[in-house]
């Protein structure tokens, strides 16, 4: 069974959020116009004038906090389903050997008849196994599907009170965005106001 973690690193979210295209909210008050956020890589600031601004998927994933916490929740219970499968599956493999071991003492239809349960009960722990990793994969996404709300709630919501009306996402190596100017950089912001709301819904 893989593990989580290496599972959830493949998660980006440009399958999370793509874009985020939001309204430009014309009766918004001057002082939000013109509002101005810290950028993750430069000494520039983007600003309301800017309508497309991104975020780096690399840093956000690294250093979100509900992240963090959601691999661990996954590491966890694949951890916890992987050694409930070696354990039922050692406690099988003792009873063939021990039927190995006896089969040549034991009456013909004793044989038959412990060989058939055998049979039956590596088939219910095949059968065990791929429910277990069903179970593990819809683990995954639920919890996806959290961070999926939780990020997209948020950056509607700032991109609608900063006056954006796209938000891209950049990831290295990721063709879908060659370049972006450091003043349209809002993963600093960002990533500040996720932390700041996980922080208080944790408490």
């Amino acid at each position: 069974m893989k593990k989580m973690g290496s599972v959830f690193t493949k998660l980006t979210l440009g399958v999370i959020l793509a874009t985020a295209v939001v309204a430009c909210n014309q009766n918004k008050t001057a002082d939000k116009a013109t509002a101005s956020v810290t950028p993750a890589s430069s000494g520039t600031t983007a600003t309301a004038k800017s309508e497309i601004v991104y975020i780096n998927q690399d840093t956000l994933l690294s250093k979100y906090a509900y992240v963090k916490d959601m691999t661990g929740r996954l590491e966890t219970k694949g951890k916890a389903a992987q050694t409930d499968l070696q354990s039922k599956g050692q406690a099988f493999q003792r009873e063939v050997a021990e039927y190995q071991k006896n089969q040549g003492t034991m009456a013909a239809d004793a044989r038959q008849a412990t060989e058939q349960r055998l049979q039956r009960k590596q088939q219910e722990l095949q059968a065990y196994q791929q429910n277990a990793g069903a179970q593990v994969q819809n683990d995954q996404a639920a919890e996806q599907a959290k961070l999926y709300e939780k990020i997209s709630d948020f950056v509607k919501q700032y991109a609608k009170d900063k006056g954006y009306k796209m938000v891209l996402t950049y990831q290295k190596g990721n063709a879908n965005m060659l370049y972006g100017d450091a003043s349209l950089d809002i993963t600093a912001d960002i990533l500040k106001g996720l932390n700041d709301a996980y922080a208080k819904d944790k408490k």
